[in-house]
């Protein structure tokens, strides 16, 4: 059963939603299989070895690439940051709601008592968070760095980022994140608590934006689960800018 708590950060989290949307690719179909393959990785046991992303140089302004230094296992790894990078492969934003097929599968997840959800046509992968080495200089919704083999993933603070309003020492501190949703072909993830399922939408499902010009990473609100619809060619830009979600 649900405590008080847990219900009044619900609706703070519904009004909040709710205050957003007031606010004045390719495939067009995703392997099923490959998506439930995915999550059952995710929750495998034993842990996933350490991943980590090169980092993106998140200022705006045209900065030159700085080598970071980092200490894993034992072991000093030079990666650079930089404000560009070969392996960010994120087609010019456009509408989400063009762009997706009328019927379309999503992954939902939850943050902070907030239900986000992200198309699975733009999903990279689904990992376990394991060590994070953090970045210094950059803004603080950026938590570090994570290795995974050969790849490297920009850790962000999901709650942090997506509601920086209502993010205080509370909510911090009952932030429990376990995986990685890794953004399509980018090195970008967002961190979540905890991993609901994959629903398949109308796009009539959706209550869309009609002004994208604020919080464009927003695409909308699927309406009978209170849940933040995730343009992820949108967000990477802003991430890739070190913007806010504002």
């Amino acid at each position: 059963m649900k405590d008080k708590n847990e219900f009044a950060r619900e609706s703070v989290v519904e009004d909040y939603l709710t205050d957003l949307l007031t606010e004045p690719r390719a495939e067009s179909t995703f392997d099923k299989a490959m998506t439930q393959r995915m999550l059952d990785n995710a929750i495998a046991e034993p842990p996933f070895n350490d991943f980590l992303t090169p980092p993106l140089e998140p200022q705006p302004t045209h900065l030159d690439a700085q080598p970071q230094i980092i200490q894993q296992e034992n072991k000093e790894i030079q990666i650079q940051v930089e404000t560009e990078t070969s392996r960010l492969e994120v087609l010019a934003p456009i509408s989400l709601q063009d762009s997706l097929d009328d019927r379309f599968q999503a992954l939902f997840f939850k943050v902070g008592g907030l239900t986000l959800a992200v198309p699975l046509i733009e999903l990279g992968g689904i990992h376990e968070i394991t060590k994070i080495a953090p970045i210094i200089g950059k803004p603080e919704w950026f938590m570090g760095v994570m290795l995974k083999n050969e790849d490297s993933f920009n850790v962000i603070d999901s709650a942090r980022w997506v509601m920086p309003e209502k993010y205080d020492d509370e909510m911090a501190e009952n932030l429990h994140y376990r995986f990685l949703i890794n953004l399509g072909k980018t090195p970008w993830g967002l961190t979540c608590e905890k991993l609901i399922n994959t629903v398949e939408l109308n796009k009539s499902d959706v209550k869309w934006r009609n002004n994208s010009n604020k919080r464009p990473w927003l695409a909308g609100m699927v309406k009978d689960r209170m849940c933040a619809l995730i343009n992820v060619a949108e967000l990477v830009v802003m991430l890739k800018a070190g913007l806010n979600s504002k």
